[in-house]
């Protein structure tokens, strides 16, 4: 979207529900990509896309219109994320396996996925919405609540743990 999201989200605030289906159309694509890579499978990925756009309605009221509303979808998403990532160490069970694709899946796509689970969860929050959703450093720490010195110094962490388990 652009320029726009403000008023769309204005219109949010005031309980249109056509505005809220025209931000979830536009943003739901990306943010469901983002939960996938941080989370690992299509069910936790399409649940925590549900509450963090049930988060957005709720909670529209708390919007900054001087924030990007894509910066504010993700800082909700990934807030949402890290929850469901605690709430997988709480109850004791492991981060659940990638899900099964087609068979004929490159080795190197299963390695980097695999690497991509050793590597700690805010560094790899960071790496996914730079790498994948190209967000800049200022975006990023904006959406994480954290300085640009600690964005770089955690992505550069990310991709020494990534480089390491890949040899």
């Amino acid at each position: 979207m652009g320029p726009d999201d403000g008023a769309l989200m204005e219109r949010v605030r005031r309980g249109d529900q056509a505005a809220f289906a025209a931000l979830v159309g536009h943003y739901q694509d990306r943010l469901f990509t983002v939960a996938h890579r941080l989370l690992g499978n299509r069910a936790d990925a399409e649940d925590a896309v549900q509450r963090a756009f049930l988060n957005c309605y709720l909670k529209s009221d708390h919007y900054e219109p001087r924030w990007q509303v894509s910066t504010w979808l993700y800082r909700i998403l990934t807030n949402v994320c890290v929850d469901e990532l605690r709430r997988r160490r709480i109850v004791g069970s492991a981060v659940r396996p990638p899900d099964e694709g087609p068979t004929d899946k490159p080795v190197q796509h299963l390695d980097f996925r695999r690497a991509l689970e050793r590597v700690p969860t805010e560094a790899r929050m960071l790496l996914t919405l730079r790498y994948v959703d190209g967000l800049s450093y200022g975006e990023l720490a904006r959406v994480r609540g954290i300085s640009i010195n600690t964005v770089k110094s955690q992505l550069a962490r990310g991709k020494a743990i990534l480089r390491k388990v890949l040899r």
